[in-house]
């Protein structure tokens, strides 16, 4: 099955749903035109940078890490403009968001240097002409000498 013109692109879409769904995520009171503005913004982003499909999801990847380092942040804001002093519960809801949001944003960006570092690898078409023209293998140094 060959890659078509629209393949990246398509990829592109998902990726952009994705990355909003984690924004709506991360921002718990965020509208419906925040969403689409997000999706629409991210799409270009990512049709802009992504001229392969791994490329479009290693910027997806790296994406979804940057706003899992956000979310801590944005929790800790919002309990800060509700209160000035915390109570335990806002506390807590603040403990678990920097651990997810730290654990969660180590994975994700790994995952995205993964996809870049992937994508610097030359395309696999190269690997198959070196099979299909192997080059001989040349002969050991002794069985030269008991020649």
């Amino acid at each position: 099955m060959g890659t078509t013109w629209w393949s990246p692109q398509l990829n592109a879409l998902l990726g952009s749903l994705v990355v909003a769904a984690g924004a709506w995520l991360a921002w718990d009171s965020l509208p419906a035109w925040g969403v689409f503005l997000i999706t629409g913004v991210v799409a270009g982003f990512l049709v802009w940078q992504g001229r392969t499909i791994g490329l479009v999801w290693a910027w997806a990847t790296l994406l979804l890490g940057l706003e899992s380092l956000a979310w801590p942040i944005v929790t800790m804001v919002q309990v800060r403009s509700v209160t000035m002093e915390p109570t335990d519960e806002q506390l807590g809801t603040m403990l678990s968001a920097v651990l997810t949001g730290l654990v969660s944003a180590v994975f994700w960006i790994t995952f995205s240097y993964g996809f870049f570092k992937r994508a610097r690898q030359p395309i696999a078409a190269e690997s198959v002409d070196t099979i299909q023209n192997p080059s001989p293998a040349p002969e050991s140094r002794r069985s030269r000498r008991n020649k």
